[in-house]
């Protein structure tokens, strides 16, 4: 079953916003799954399996110290949204040496946000794991290589060249497993239905209408 980007974008926000995440990523998380599916990667597949992994585990402890080029998260394992965003934030500051991201989850999700730097600044930016690679101008991506559950390290660089492009989708195919797990983590935004929530409406602004 094929689903707009509108729907994967808002099934990515909710999903996060599930799972423990401040409005504010959340929103950053489904930019980037929508951006994502847009090249012909299952963002779904992505989403979910982040979400799996550090279901439970405080934002805090997934969030990189980013006092120098090497960046690492308290509790061991990093969080491609949190370092994706605080990469955004430190655009201007990427250099050709770059920034070495320790242990990263599904550095996949990370691209996006290579691809807001490479915009900002005009240049293309490279993201380099053990046994793959990500090259993006901003609007084309050039991935090639396997995209892991979790990367040792990840370099974010400036330049890189766009060889083979990935082809632009506007719908995307998730896995059915997947979106049914993206789906579980939405559903625990919504109010339990008591006779209280019921006339107050609350779960509405949470309707496909919004």
């Amino acid at each position: 079953m094929s689903f707009s980007l509108n729907e994967i974008e808002a099934t990515a926000k909710r999903a996060t916003r599930g799972a423990g995440y401040p409005w504010g990523l959340a929103e950053e998380a489904a930019k980037a799954a929508r951006w994502l599916a847009a090249h012909d990667i299952d963002a779904c597949a992505e989403l979910a399996a982040l979400l799996t992994r550090i279901d439970g585990v405080p934002l805090a402890d997934l969030s990189p110290d980013t006092d120098g080029a090497n960046w690492a998260a308290p509790g061991g394992t990093l969080c491609p949204l949190a370092a994706g965003a605080a990469l955004s934030d430190r655009a201007a500051e990427l250099s050709d040496a770059g920034f070495r991201l320790e242990q990263v989850a599904r550095p996949a999700l990370l691209v996006p946000f290579a691809a807001l730097i490479a915009q900002q600044i005009s240049r293309p930016v490279t993201l380099r794991w053990g046994g793959g690679c990500a090259v993006t101008d901003g609007k084309a991506l050039d991935l090639s290589g396997a995209t892991p559950d979790l990367a040792p390290l990840v370099e974010v660089t400036l330049g890189g060249q766009i060889d083979a492009a990935t082809p632009m989708r506007s719908r995307a195919q998730p896995a059915p497993e997947a979106r049914a797990t993206l789906n579980r983590f939405a559903h625990r935004t919504y109010a339990p239905a008591t006779e209280e929530s019921r006339l107050k409406g609350a779960g509405a602004g949470l309707s496909d209408n919004d």
